[in-house]
């Protein structure tokens, strides 16, 4: 006798990234320091303005907050849209429990059992999830480290729509390739999803971070596409403020609002503090942007030619967000990463990454690829990238 499990949460997966966490461990017991580029959190200080909002919150009963969003952070939202001229009415503007809670409601508005939405790979690993969990799939449009992992193709993307196609959703700037879509490539995505009467999803949450001075850009810019558009935004990343858990859900397209209203409602609402608390990061001054993006363009000009310099590496430098995707020359670098962990060190150290395996719906890819997270200072950048480096030549020596 035992009790059954449905067949949508069956083909999901645990985190790719978190299977190596028993091996961290016992790493740690050794007293093994371990660098780690593995998981993207980063280590900016979130601005005081969040704490002194905690600080000064003072209501004698913490009620429920509107289902929608509290108005002070739907009007944060729109004030920092309206600041790259994109016009937004309160009701475009719902406020969620993080990036993830806005893609979970909007996928399950528009997928349904045995419909597909395509998703340039490598991709964020949790959109598995979320896909799956609709009953849909993932149709991978599949990226070569060689090419960039440039995904902006008409020829490509139309190949893989058919009849059970509902939408395109993508990451710009890119987690976890650091791509960039370049204006007219957004422009492209865009005509696709009009020309074939699709959603086009962009999940947006590291705008602020591109490295060329380019203007920071989103897909609400194009009007033509008002009804297709729908943008998933976050405070976590863009004011290191991951453990806020606040995250938006922006489209113009009136029906898709009240869909994704039936979520929102069910759930109650959002955590209130938190959204007090998110609200007062959008005045922060938009220096500190600069700052950030400085720090994190240092990091990216560190790594990347730390890695150029391993033999055999192939990867284009990342313009955005914080990741960079590598082909690295070994056959197998979930196994290399099992072996960093359990057999390798040098002067008590070692390093983690996220084996690029996980990062792909097509089975066999990415075998021989990693997700590095740029996310330590310079120093210990270095440090880990001659580690890998060390590695890498080590595990080949063992394999021959």
């Amino acid at each position: 006798f035992s009790m059954k499990f449905s067949s949508k949460v069956q083909k999901c997966n645990l985190s790719p990234i978190r299977k190596f966490y028993p091996y961290q461990v016992e790493a740690k017991k050794r007293g093994t320091k371990i660098y780690h580029l593995n998981i993207g959190q980063p280590d900016i200080e979130t601005p005081q303005a969040y704490f002194d909002a905690i600080k000064h919150f003072e209501q004698p009963v913490l009620e429920y907050a509107p289902s929608p969003g509290i108005p002070e952070m739907i009007d944060a939202v729109k004030k920092y849209y309206a600041n790259l001229n994109i016009h937004l009415e309160t009701s475009d503007v719902i406020i969620t429990t993080g990036g993830s809670e806005a893609l979970s409601m909007v996928l399950n508005c528009i997928l349904d059992d045995g419909d597909e939405i395509i998703i340039p790979e490598p991709f964020y690993p949790n959109y598995n999830t979320f896909v799956r969990a609709t009953g849909a799939t993932i149709r991978p449009l599949t990226t070569r480290p060689e090419e960039g992992y440039n995904f902006a193709n008409r020829e490509k993307i139309e190949a893989l729509i058919n009849e059970n196609t509902r939408a395109i959703m993508f990451t710009n700037p890119g987690n976890p390739t650091g791509i960039v879509l370049k204006p007219e490539e957004m422009r492209l995505m865009a005509d696709i999803a009009k020309e074939h009467g699709l959603f086009l999803i962009g999940d947006e949450v590291y705008r602020e971070f591109v490295y060329g001075g380019e203007p920071l850009q989103t897909i609400l810019e194009f009007d033509d596409i008002a009804e297709n558009a729908i943008v998933i935004d976050s405070v976590s990343k863009r004011f290191s403020a991951c453990g806020a858990r606040i995250g938006t859900l922006i489209t113009r397209n009136k029906e898709l609002q009240q869909q994704v209203m039936k979520y929102c409602q069910a759930r109650l609402s959002v955590a209130t503090l938190d959204q007090i608390a998110s609200a007062a990061l959008y005045t922060v001054d938009p220096s500190y942007f600069d700052a950030v993006r400085e720090e994190y363009k240092r990091r990216r000009d560190t790594i990347y030619p730390k890695l150029q310099a391993i033999p055999g590496v192939v990867c284009k430098e990342p313009k955005g967000a914080f990741h960079v995707m590598a082909k690295l020359p070994v056959d197998n670098t979930d196994e290399l990463q099992k072996w960093l962990l359990t057999e390798f060190e040098d002067n008590g150290e070692t390093v983690m990454y996220a084996p690029g395996e996980g990062f792909y719906a097509t089975p066999g890819h990415g075998k021989d690829e990693v997700r590095l997270a740029y996310v330590l200072k310079q120093a210990d950048l270095e440090r880990a990238m001659d580690l890998l480096a060390l590695g890498i030549k080590k595990y080949n020596a063992l394999k021959k």
